[in-house]
């Protein structure tokens, strides 16, 4: 006796059980907002930030995080990074040189991320330990020494197995001393109490973690136990978690923004590769590469919101017809939602690849969020064709009969932001969905 197919519900049942939208202003740190209060008025507004759209930018994260560490109130305007698409012609009237980020602070226009928090600095006083502090200035040098160990490993073409062992031992030693810097202080932190100094740190350790996981399969944390007992400490902070971006985002916005990203090609290179693309999440057990945090309850939720929210501009800009992907979104989120298998219309496995490789933390979700949509969309993916067609789909990613769309390297054009800023009705910088 056959069973028919359960169908999806509809878009005003899943509404229904969408989360409401949080308070952008004075919420919880958050990569959707244009202006944070902090409970104090826009008469006590003396800063603008002017960010990336997608807050891929690692040099705007650090001051992003200065300031809501700080909670000064603020606000965002958001500037396309060339990597995705063309800058604003109103910011390079602003700012010629184009440069990220930028700075309003009483009228004056700072750029720089290093002299920015130095002018925050002394508007509004340091963060724990200032920038040029006796303690601070050190670990600054560190950071820039495996910055650049970092870049060596990771930017530079190998020609010899001898090579990359030798890069790989060399960002290795660095690691180690950071690792031992931490261990010299009481506490997880960079010093005896948070500072500014994990704040420098921060951008680009996380995308260290995440990038060499893809692109050499090295486990940053797992080598370095006080790294790792940094990350934790670091995901304690809801100003952290409003920022952090996940492994795929990075694996996948590094390379136009380096200049490309060299795969070692190992066999555990490839395996971790492939568990970012495709998951499953966790990535590893026991100890997950990319986070400390458990999964949470809302972030099914959360993710469906925000779908909701962009599901025209998400519809528009995919290669599967409107009318046969918006079903196949229906059955992807009632997955999410309700964990009910609904199969898709044939020929849409393509377009529920194509969004799950696009989203971007944290510009569109939090890190749960975006694993549960991911999760979501690669098995309504494998939903769609049967037997041992659905295993070989959610083992490969594949559609039945074709491949996703592969993430371009040399841009990330497929991220322009004008159709999702249309989406939300205005002209001014907005975030860009998925």
């Amino acid at each position: 006796m056959s069973t028919a197919p359960i169908e999806p519900l509809s878009w005003q049942g899943l509404e229904a059980l969408a989360s409401p939208e949080p308070d952008r202003v004075t919420g919880p740190t958050n990569a959707q907002a244009t202006l944070r209060l902090f409970g104090q008025g826009e008469s006590d507004l003396r800063v603008t930030l002017f960010r990336d759209h997608h807050a891929w930018c690692p040099y705007c994260q650090k001051v992003w995080l200065w300031l809501e560490e700080k909670r000064i109130p603020y606000r965002i305007r958001k500037v396309t990074m060339v990597c995705y698409g063309e800058k604003e012609p109103w910011f390079k009237r602003l700012v010629p040189s184009g440069m990220l980020p930028a700075l309003d602070l009483d009228g004056r226009l700072i750029t720089e991320s290093d002299d920015i928090l130095l002018a925050l600095e002394s508007a509004f006083g340091p963060l724990g330990a200032a920038m040029e502090d006796p303690r601070v200035l050190p670990l600054r040098q560190l950071e820039r020494t495996l910055f650049r160990a970092w870049c060596q490993w990771l930017c530079v073409p190998r020609r010899s197995e001898r090579e990359e062992a030798a890069a790989e031992r060399a960002f290795d030693r660095v690691a180690a001393m950071v690792d031992q810097a931490l261990q010299a202080t009481p506490g997880p932190f960079f010093l005896a109490e948070f500072s500014t100094a994990d704040l420098v740190f921060t951008p680009y350790i996380e995308r260290m973690n995440a990038s060499l996981y893809y692109y050499k399969g090295y486990g940053l944390k797992e080598r370095h136990p006080s790294i790792a007992a940094w990350f934790t400490a670091m995901e304690g902070r809801s100003t952290y978690l409003g920022t952090q971006g996940d492994f795929h985002t990075h694996a996948h916005d590094l390379p136009p923004q380096m200049g490309g990203c060299f795969a070692s090609g190992s066999p555990r290179q490839l395996a971790c590769r492939q568990r970012v693309d495709q998951g499953p999440w966790p990535l590893e057990e026991p100890l997950d590469p990319e986070t400390s945090q458990p999964a949470v309850a809302g972030a099914a939720a959360e993710a469906l919101r925000r779908v909701l929210r962009h599901r025209d501009a998400i519809q528009a800009v995919n290669p599967v017809p409107p009318e046969r992907f918006g079903l196949a979104l229906r059955c992807a989120l009632t997955r999410l939602i309700e964990g009910w298998p609904c199969q898709p219309p044939p020929g849409s496995a393509l377009g529920l690849l194509y969004l799950r490789d696009r989203i971007s933390v944290p510009r569109d979700m939090s890190l749960q969020a975006a694993r549960a949509l991911r999760q979501a969309l690669t098995q309504t993916a494998a939903d769609q064709a049967t037997g041992s067609q659905a295993m070989e789909v959610q083992a490969m990613g594949r559609q039945a009969g074709g491949e996703p769309i592969p993430l371009p390297n040399h841009h990330r054009r497929d991220q322009d932001p004008r159709p999702f800023q249309r989406a939300v009705g205005s002209s001014s910088p907005q975030t860009n969905p998925p």
